[in-house]
């Protein structure tokens, strides 16, 4: 079940988020080589080359799942890959139910293309990937800009999607005052990719999170790693894109059962935008009180949990099939 919908009105979220920018520059600022790994994976769904006709080729992650359970198709945010975003998640859905992830275009191992990045170009992979596995229909849940893109999967083919999960996003990213010149410096993070300044935040990043969760000590080189699949200039698209996103005027429109995953201590999407699209979607809620925006990271089984519970919220089949066994 759900937990309760929490409120705190009191919540300030750009002291915080100027902390974590802080945060950020320190670690970049850091001085000191990391010693060579071997880049080990975590255990990961198996992945192949899906091709989409007319479209190209885009890579999936695909778990398998009990027969007669809606399957769910998990896609990933900003910057990030399927399995940045969703290592930590896979293991909590594991034999309850079929799950899909891709890579987004210049994203991960998402396919490369020279027409500029568009999350509704996102959303029409996703529906072409599904009738190339042959799912009728699914549960599409997404993180972040995968939110955006799961908006636009329900609005743009409705038939094809039999509930939708939101997690850390919004409506709009792009609605208070100096948002628009932030947006507007996104150039600055194709410079910083190029350069590799990404790599060495997250090389910095993974070294820390080897010292409070044993989980990472063998892949702190793979966690690195693939950070560096991305196209740069496909991020600064991404990035230029989400600013433009705003979807207060059609998605109430969906009407397919919903559930909203909120980060309640979020830096970069506050709490009361994860709310406004809650309500308007008229989501079941599920609550990560302490959690920041990189939270598939530093907490990956509570992550992990509440998504499966977000998404057993819009679809109880794992207890139907279990029921009829």
């Amino acid at each position: 079940m759900a937990t309760a919908p929490r409120y705190n009105l009191t919540m300030a979220p750009e002291p915080r988020s100027l902390q974590l920018y802080r945060k950020r520059a320190r670690q970049l600022a850091s001085r000191g080589r990391p010693v060579p790994q071997p880049a080990l994976p975590p255990p990961l769904p198996p992945g192949r080359m899906v091709d989409l006709p007319g479209r190209g080729e885009i890579f999936v992650r695909d778990l398998p799942g009990p027969s007669g359970v809606t399957p769910v198709v998990l896609l990933h945010g900003w910057t990030a890959s399927a399995d940045l975003n969703w290592f930590g998640a896979f293991p909590a859905f594991e034999g309850r139910r079929r799950v899909i992830a891709v890579d987004h275009r210049g994203h991960g191992r998402g396919m490369r293309s020279t027409e500029p990045f568009r999350l509704v170009d996102c959303a029409d992979d996703v529906a072409a990937v599904l009738e190339a596995l042959g799912i009728e229909r699914a549960i599409v849940a997404g993180y972040s800009m995968g939110g955006p893109i799961t908006m636009l999967m329900a609005h743009r083919h409705p038939g094809r999607v039999s509930g939708v999960v939101v997690a850390a996003t919004a409506l709009t990213f792009n609605d208070r005052p100096g948002e628009r010149w932030r947006w507007r410096g996104i150039w600055l993070l194709e410079v910083a990719v190029r350069l590799g300044l990404g790599d060495r935040l997250l090389s910095r990043l993974a070294a820390e999170l080897t010292q409070t969760d044993a989980t990472f000590r063998d892949h702190e080189s793979w966690l690195t790693g693939e950070f560096s699949r991305a196209h740069p200039r496909a991020l600064a698209q991404a990035g230029r894109d989400l600013s433009r996103f705003d979807a207060r005027g059609w998605a109430g429109g969906i009407s397919v059962p919903a559930a909203s995953v909120i980060t309640e201590r979020d830096s970069l999407v506050p709490y009361e935008r994860q709310r406004a699209l809650a309500a308007l979607l008229g989501a079941t809620i599920v609550t990560l009180p302490e959690a920041d925006h990189d939270v598939p990271v530093t907490d990956m089984l509570g992550f992990g949990e509440a998504m499966v519970r977000a998404v057993d919220a819009v679809d109880p089949g794992v207890e139907v099939a279990a029921a009829g066994a």
